[in-house]
């Protein structure tokens, strides 16, 4: 069975190391800041200009004003620090953030990232992605593993315009969780109930195999 959009940020969030700052993209990255392993203490780092991001408000806590990147409401942690979005975004290009999660269309083998564009419908333009994908080193995707219409978005070479080259190592889709490296996508785990000829099907780049791929455990 794929996973959800919550499986999927629990996944990422034990990625999470004591101690890190961490950009959280718009979409199913945002969730991650409500999995955060206990005895972990990590700042995550929004590029409109807050560093401290808590968890989404209840509705009794929601203020219109304190808002991330995606214009969701937050909340902030104690010892949050609010500034200019432009030092915030020196701080990403100045690579001072320890992870980077976002989100894609299309990742391809070679660590090349198409995340902002899809020629012929309407867009608001690139956003932080360029700058973060070019600042960061570590980095994780989070997408599905292909589209609505059951083509790969793990591919051989990008189609979209691209938004960073060579710059992914790791992919979490809702099928698998994948490493990129050495020109290929190396699997790691698997979700719960998904074979690995399934995700072989769906992945139109080179895919290294291992002999044994575990399956993803999550807490029920």
């Amino acid at each position: 069975m794929a996973l959800t959009r919550e499986q999927m940020a629990q996944r990422v969030a034990r990625e999470l190391e004591d101690g890190f700052y961490v950009n959280l993209g718009i979409g199913i990255p945002t969730l991650v800041a409500n999995y955060i392993p206990d005895g972990i203490d990590v700042m995550l780092q929004s590029e409109n200009g807050l560093l401290g991001m808590g968890r989404f408000p209840t509705e009794e806590e929601v203020d219109p004003d304190m808002i991330n990147a995606g214009k969701q409401t937050v909340t902030a942690r104690p010892g949050a620090a609010i500034f200019s979005s432009a030092e915030s975004f020196a701080m990403i290009r100045g690579g001072h953030v320890d992870l980077t999660v976002l989100g894609a269309f299309e990742v391809d083998q070679n660590g090349n990232i198409a995340s902002w564009m899809i020629p012929g419908k309407l867009i608001k333009g690139m956003g932080g992605a360029m700058d973060l994908v070019a600042g960061a080193e570590n980095i994780i995707c989070t997408m599905t593993h292909a589209s609505k219409h059951g083509e790969s978005k793990l591919l051989e070479s990008c189609n979209l315009p691209l938004t960073g080259a060579g710059c992914i190592n790791r992919v979490l889709t809702d099928l698998a969780y994948l490493e990129i490296k050495d020109g290929a996508f190396h699997l790691k785990e698997r979700a719960p109930g998904v074979s690995v000829e399934e995700i072989k099907e769906l992945t139109a780049g080179k895919l290294v195999v291992p002999e044994h791929v575990p399956e993803m455990t999550f807490e029920v």
